[in-house]
């Protein structure tokens, strides 16, 4: 549950964009057939990583930002290998290498600060 809770409030957000943006300009984009298979994966992921973390946790000490941090790793490289077999245009590329270092960043502090609040307020850390 920990780890599934801060995806799912995530993917509330980034829904409301999807929903405003075909809203604005209705037809498919290039961004629906990259945007529908992570927002379904996502939770799920987070909570199998945190099952992971736990389990790991039990018989060594490992700081739970840096696993956050290569669940990012992992995410990306399956997302720009998804992406690739999708025909997704290079363009979407190019922006995604801009912005994968904050995504990075981001799923360290969500990890390091977000799940282990929960973790902890579950008695599981």
């Amino acid at each position: 549950m920990a780890g599934i809770t801060i995806p799912t409030a995530f993917l509330v957000v980034i829904l409301a964009a999807f929903v405003t943006v075909h809203g604005v300009r209705p037809g498919p984009l290039a961004l629906d057939r990259v945007l529908i298979f992570p927002m379904a994966i996502a939770p799920n992921l987070w909570g199998a990583w945190n099952v992971l973390y736990v389990l790991i946790r039990r018989r060594r000490d490992w700081p739970l930002g840096r696993h956050g941090l290569l669940l990012a790793i992992l995410a990306g490289s399956v997302a720009s290998a998804i992406a690739h077999a999708a025909g997704v245009p290079a363009s979407f590329f190019h922006t995604a290498v801009a912005v994968y270092p904050f995504g990075v960043v981001a799923y360290y502090l969500l990890w390091k600060y977000g799940v282990r609040f929960l973790n902890e307020t579950l008695g599981i850390a």
